[in-house]
């Protein structure tokens, strides 16, 4: 059994607030999957976050307040934590006041979402970050999958599907294959699970892809090995999505800001059929000439 753990970056809305849609999947065998854990929490560990989940996008915001506390690189963890939740509380007391409740709204929810890494510099969560994908890019038995789209090329009224249900066959279809590659039917067969975050909209619309799939195939192949249902949990428990999560935005920041660090770890895990990416696919024009479309041939 394989395990295939699916997160998003970007926005698919049109024109939206980023420039690609990426869907990507972390696939490891399920023997493996408590060693995955292990390490990624041991790193959780060195950095106190042993209760936090991996939001990449989040952790790597600069967080204006830290630049304000003097010499708050020197401070402990319990000083930083409370010099930045000081200034926060300030800082939406003053909002309140100011009658601007959209504002409010927004910083409140941004201060909720970082409040596990204000202990940290900006320099320590890029370490943090960076040490997380170094270690998935040694998970020789993994394999990522992902679709990349670029919104300005994508025409629905082309293939007939939104960009979700594009990057879901993709990633499906792509994962499907692995397992037909690596198994031995009938007797060894090699079956798989998706495991997706818990997002109400998208979990009845997967399942209904997924329902669909099984009965008639994708566009690419026949479901054989992959499970009808997937499985959706709360990422926030769930170590691989939030790795899928680091991965996907990963890809989508080399894509708009060629931003390589990052990218370069994960991609190591792409599948590959011999030399060739096989499992990542970045739709867009035909004259790109990023890693992943100079290295991806569509079998």
């Amino acid at each position: 059994m394989y395990l295939l753990y699916i997160d998003e970056s970007g926005t698919s809305a049109i024109p939206g607030n980023t420039s690609h849609f990426i869907l990507a999947g972390i696939s490891v065998p399920i023997w493996h999957w408590k060693d995955c854990d292990r390490e990624i929490s041991k790193i959780k560990k060195h950095y106190s976050l042993e209760n936090a989940e991996i939001h990449t996008a989040w952790i790597l915001r600069k967080y204006l307040e830290q630049s304000r506390i003097p010499n708050f690189s020197s401070l402990n963890n319990q000083q930083r934590r409370y010099e930045v939740e000081k200034m926060r509380k300030i800082e939406l007391l003053r909002l309140q006041r100011s009658a601007k409740p959209k504002r409010y709204k927004q910083a409140k929810k941004n201060y909720k979402k970082t409040e596990e890494y204000i202990h940290l510099t900006y320099d320590e969560r890029k370490q943090f970050i960076t040490k997380v994908a170094e270690c998935v890019s040694n998970w020789g038995y993994a394999r990522l999958f992902a679709e990349c789209i670029d919104k300005i090329h994508f025409d629905p009224s082309r293939g007939g599907n939104d960009i979700d249900t594009q990057a879901f066959e993709q990633i499906v279809s792509r994962f499907e294959q692995y397992l037909e590659n690596i198994g031995t039917p009938p007797q060894n067969r090699s079956y798989g699970l998706l495991i997706h975050d818990n997002n109400e909209t998208v979990a009845r619309k997967h399942t209904r892809l997924m329902k669909a799939f099984y009965k008639s195939g994708t566009l690419w192949t026949d479901i054989n090995n992959i499970i009808e249902t997937p499985l959706f949990v709360d990422s926030e428990l769930t170590t691989l999505v939030q790795i899928a999560d680091l991965c996907s935005y990963s890809i989508r920041r080399y894509l708009e800001n060629q931003e390589e660090e990052l990218f370069n770890h994960v991609f190591k895990r792409a599948d590959r059929k011999g030399s060739t990416v096989v499992g990542i696919r970045h739709f867009s024009d035909s004259s790109c000439a990023c890693k992943i479309c100079t290295n991806h041939s569509i079998s």
